[in-house]
């Protein structure tokens, strides 16, 4: 997400070296995984350490209270009755002395004989959020510095059969690193600085600790410092030797066959010694098709194995829309895999993925993704952290968000760099959904100090660290290096500020970041990504001159809505390459706002409402009603400000993506910011913190599938082009009507088409005179639609007015709701255009095959509603909203204007349509 600094001025703090790698203690430590360990089973707890300044304010907090892990101390703390929730209200600014102390962890476990006979054991700490010092019974083990790595320390007779302890102190950043941020002479960009008086605004700390960037407050997220064991702690132990890695490379793969090669880390204890390789690979459904064995000689010490692997008729695996997204299971045995220290598993597809970037004539170049040799047009949207808290995210959680992904016809996700890298079970189920990712590397803006080699040591490990463990899915088609820093040192002034006051020292800066991004981490990425591509910044053309640019490389666009704040239909004048940021905001549904703000809190200028309105500093909504302003009209109330701004949203956000699909194949690639949700709360999502779809993803399921039409008007002129992400051609009649209001229908024409596969086919341009023919512009519309026989494959209206001038009727759907086998089944009639039409049953859980659309005169509409409420509470909670309704209502005060809106319990008396 494009940040402030770049919208609305600059944000910039004090820097020097300040990073340095913690001196670890005098045992074997290393950071990559084994294969297989057990989660401690402990006793946690937790308390303020004894001694902390915030005792002051907060006495008692260094007594012990019941913790669970994985999580963190604001849970914790809410889960002992310390805190409310986070969420609700404006909770932040009483909550930011949590992220100033220090917290100590303490656990307490039993080890079982089995365990303790073995000649080595391990603790292995998948998350460690962030400077933590570790002991067990009493003597140092380790000291971290970095919440994206795994982080291990062995503990050969160090274990006892009962009453362990392992305790973690858990050192603020904030207090850790201030000082040093402090004393710096120069100055290098940060990103959101705290309101709240817990970090100077000149100061900010985020850039220099290894810790997700959004803890520390975004536009769309609120600061919530966090500190904590965020993924599990677990034990293992081994004899003579143990399996720690595997990994499978494709080498060669199409068709006919595939040649592979499996990658075997094996660690040898003591002395040298012999083993016994087995490697069966199963395809997809089971059967084994693959047997490699083989009798290694091992050294003490890490030894790397690799085994060709050939497979005839390979069952290849396709995003989503492509082809299938079948699976092989590839197993590993040392000595008969008698001990679980001698089996690993992993699951992957095999895929060949290409980053083409060909140049054209005009010195244009390309960017455009080729899996198994095939281009595909990326649809999709920026993936942000799914929680503040992200120990809480359950993989159902998960599972829902993917699943509305390629429910709204998405092929890839970005998963943007200010967050954390993803559980495994993200990726599993993008492999099994067919989801292409883009995986930025964990650094959300500004700049860093990669001039500090203790710093960039500490980054390779932590890329090596989860390239390795994420290396296996074939969904992953792209390493990139950062979000936005690139840029923000060429065009947003960053680089130009610190050069004026320190040349010496930007220059320092910039190299830095270029043999950070530059060269480590595409390093990295060639010795263990398996072939996938790197990209060094997003946007980006690869450190080439410029970094933002429409001509080469990947593109951020925010002049609409952020910058100059141009109109949506400025998206039509810019065609990128690729598109990899690009958004509009709207509020989530009513039912979600209820969740942190009562009705009398829902006021536009109210405290809540500000709270969870992260833009601007609280002042985003300001630049949501320019944009609803702009074309709709003012909002009555705040329940019409909600339905207006998802309005926007999804008719703007539209016109993007059907722009960039009919630019293909100059442009191959539309991901709009954001798919989803941190919290409850004002963002560029199209799915709630809850799960709800807003209008948008209701309206990108048809913008995004594979048939459709881009019927775009601009300038007094509508360019129409068909498009076919299938790979095949498809014959079809391309029916045109022009109609008023009242479904008079003015001009029709119809011809078949063929739309060729993989591309968008230009059909037609028509000037507003040539369809009006001399019609009122206020009443008149025009409909493309695909057919294929009595099947509508696809439909476009174009409108010639702004829908607040257009002639619009209140009250002019009637709807019907039958019980109908296992649902139920809603028809909705109108005998004038209803545009925009929302279909809501307030607190009611339901599920609708479709929402958020314009309803045609005299044209009939069903839509499926599943839920476990009966017919009469459906029936009494159905609402319907239309533009109409919202537009041409009975104004309540001119007031409103200056946007403070009547609060949504006014809305009880407007009850559309039930």
């Amino acid at each position: 997400m494009q940040q402030a600094h770049s919208k609305f001025g600059s944000i910039q703090i004090h820097a020097q070296r300040v990073c340095r790698t913690l001196l670890l203690c005098a045992l074997w430590l290393t950071c990559t995984a084994p294969a297989l360990a057990a989660p401690l089973q402990a006793q946690w707890s937790f308390r303020l350490l004894p001694g902390d300044a915030q005792l002051q304010a907060h006495p008692g907090m260094d007594a012990w209270k019941q913790a669970t892990v994985p999580g963190s101390v604001h849970t914790d703390l809410m889960a002992a009755g310390v805190i409310g929730d986070p969420y609700v209200g404006a909770a932040e600014a009483k909550l930011q002395w949590i992220g100033l102390g220090d917290w100590e962890y303490r656990a307490r476990f039993d080890v079982d004989a089995a365990t303790l006979a073995k000649r080595h054991s391990e603790l292995r700490f998948d998350g460690l959020d962030t400077f933590a010092e570790v002991s067990l019974n009493g003597a140092p083990l380790l000291s971290a510095n970095n919440a994206h790595r795994t982080w291990q320390a062995r503990v050969d007779g160090r274990l006892k059969a009962s009453d362990n302890e392992l305790r973690i102190v858990f050192r603020s950043p904030i207090r850790s690193l201030l000082p040093q941020v402090q004393a710096m002479p120069n100055k290098i960009a940060g990103n959101y600085p705290s309101s709240y008086g817990d970090e100077p605004k000149d100061a900010m700390v985020g850039n220099f600790v290894r810790k997700p960037a959004y803890h520390f407050g975004w536009d769309w997220g609120p600061r919530y410092v966090t500190a904590g064991v965020w993924r599990a702690v677990q034990l293992q132990s081994w004899d003579d030797n143990r399996i720690t890695d595997l990994a499978v490379r494709t080498d060669a793969l199409d068709a006919q066959h595939a040649e592979l090669s499996v990658l075997l880390q094996l660690e040898q204890a003591d002395a040298a010694g012999k083993a016994t390789v087995v490697v069966d690979v199963l395809d997809p459904d089971g059967k084994r098709v693959a047997r490699v064995e083989r009798d290694a000689a091992l050294q003490p010490g890490s030894n790397e194995l690799q085994l060709p692997v050939r497979i005839a008729q390979p069952r290849r695996w396709w995003p989503v829309g492509y082809g299938a997204q079948d699976r092989y299971t590839v197993q590993a045995r040392v000595d008969g895999g008698r001990r679980d220290e001698h089996n690993a598993s992993i699951r992957t597809g095999l895929r060949t993925v290409k980053l083409q970037r060909d140049e054209d004539t005009d010195g244009g170049q390309g960017f455009a993704f080729v899996i198994n040799d095939v281009p595909v047009f990326a649809k999709g949207a920026n993936v942000i952290p799914f929680d503040a808290f992200p120990a809480r995210v359950t993989r159902e959680h998960l599972r829902r968000d993917l699943q509305a992904a390629r429910d709204a016809n998405m092929n890839m996700l970005r998963n943007w760099g200010g967050g954390y890298y993803e559980d495994d079970a993200f990726f599993d189920i993008a492999d099994e959904l067919g989801l292409l990712v883009w995986q930025d590397f964990m650094f959300g803006g500004g700049m860093q100090p990669g001039y500090d080699p203790a710093f960039r040591s500490n980054v390779v490990a932590e890329a090596r660290d989860n390239i390795r463990r994420l290396r296996h899915h074939p969904s992953i088609v792209l390493w990139c290096g950062n979000n936005e820093e690139e840029t923000a040192w060429k065009d947003w002034g960053h680089g130009k500020t610190l050069r004026d006051a320190d040349p010496a020292f930007a220059a320092k800066v910039w190299q830095g970041y270029v043999d950070l991004f530059g060269n480590d981490l595409r390093k990295v990425v060639a010795e263990e990504g398996l072939g996938v591509p790197y990209w060094s910044s997003s946007p980006s053309n690869d450190l080439d001159s410029k970094a933002n640019d429409s001509r080469r490389g990947d593109k951020h666009y925010w002049d609409v809505w952020g910058g100059p704040a141009l109109p949506v239909t400025a998206y039509l004048n810019e065609t990128p390459r690729f598109m990899s940021e690009y958004g509009l905001q709207a509020w989530p549904q009513l039912s979600t706002v209820d969740a942190f703000a009562s009705r009398q809190e829902q006021q536009v200028e109210g405290e809540v409402i500000r709270a969870h309105q992260k833009f601007m500093a609280g002042k985003g909504n300001e630049r949501l009603l320019h944009y609803i302003e702009m074309e709709y009209g003012t909002p009555r109330t705040f329940g019409d400000f909600v339905y207006l701004s998802q309005v926007m949203q999804a008719e703007g956000i539209a016109l993007a993506a059907l722009h960039h699909r009919a630019s293909r194949p100059y442009t191959m690639g539309s991901l709009y910011w954001q798919l989803n949700d941190v919290w409850p709360g004002a963002s560029w999502s199209s799915v709630d913190y809850f799960g709800n779809w807003k209008a948008l993803h209701f309206h990108a399921r048809r913008f995004f599938a594979d048939v459709a039409v881009a019927a775009l008007r601009d300038a007094g002129e509508t360019r129409v082009s068909l498009l076919n992400d299938g790979r095949a051609p498809l014959e079809a009649q391309l029916r045109y009507r022009v109609m008023d209001v009242d479904g008079r229908v003015l001009q029709q024409q119809q011809q078949a088409v063929t739309l060729a596969p993989l591309a968008a086919t230009a059909f037609a341009r028509f000037k507003d005179a040539a369809l009006l023919e001399g019609a009122d512009p206020t009443r008149t519309l025009a409909v493309f639609e695909l057919l294929s026989g009595d099947t509508l494959l696809a439909q476009r209206i174009v409108y010639f007015a702004a829908a607040k001038e257009q002639a619009l009727t209140r009250n002019a759907v009637h709807a019907e709701l039958q019980a109908e086998g296992d649902h139920y089944r809603l028809r909705l009639h109108s005998e004038q255009l209803a545009r925009a039409v929302w279909i809501d049953f307030g607190n009611n859980a339901v599920q609708l095959d479709d929402n958020a659309f314009d309803l045609l005169p005299g044209q009939p509409r069903d839509v499926i509603v599943r839920s476990r409420a009966d017919l009469s509470q459906l029936r009494a909670a159905l609402r319907l909203d239309t533009l109409g309704d919202v537009l041409h209502a009975t104004p309540v005060s001119s007031r409103f204007r200056s946007s403070r809106f009547r609060s949504s319990q006014d809305n009880a008396s407007i009850q559309r349509n039930p």
